[in-house]
């Protein structure tokens, strides 16, 4: 979740109203509380009181010679569940956004399997289980493989991925 001009605004207004994390988390959506509540402290925005209903709020006014443009979007409509420990979570009509993360080929030469059974594999063969264990067809990739690895180049490079893509994926 990116915190955007937008809604940090929207959080520092909230937090100024005397909203809860949890309110503000929901009036925000796709943000936890605990998210709230660690925006809120690395603004260093002031610690404040319990507003009332009984306390009138006073409200900041923009000064006329400086204009505001704020752009909103649709937030997605929220419905809250009144059942058990989940009476204040919060479900969304809205679809989550998906990214899709390419990886650039690389002169991919994907080998023909030999489709060993378990009793022809060797120290010296690819491991890379095919199809369902279950099944009669079930076999092993059966390439030459590395010294050091149980599988053949190719689906070393499938099992084995850099911690700089993992951490990239997240």
């Amino acid at each position: 979740m990116n915190w955007t001009d937008e809604r940090v605004e929207l959080l520092r207004k909230l937090w100024a109203e005397g909203l809860s994390a949890s309110q503000i988390a929901t009036q925000l959506g796709g943000v936890s509380r605990n998210a709230v509540i660690g925006k809120v402290h690395r603004l260093k925005l002031s610690g404040r009181g319990r507003a009332t209903a009984a306390q009138p709020r006073a409200k900041k006014v923009a000064p006329a010679a400086a204009p505001v443009k704020v752009q909103t979007r649709p937030a997605a409509r929220t419905i809250t569940a009144t059942v058990g420990a989940t009476a204040l979570a919060a479900q969304f009509d809205a679809e989550p956004v998906v990214h899709q993360v390419l990886r650039p080929i690389e002169d991919v030469v994907v080998p023909i399997s030999r489709n060993l059974s378990l009793i022809e594999l060797t120290e010296r063969t690819c491991k890379w289980p095919n199809g369902d264990p279950l099944h009669d067809d079930f076999s092993f990739c059966g390439n030459q493989s590395g010294e050091s690895s149980p599988y053949c180049g190719y689906h070393a490079k499938l099992a084995y991925q850099p911690a700089s893509e993992r951490r990239r994926a997240r």
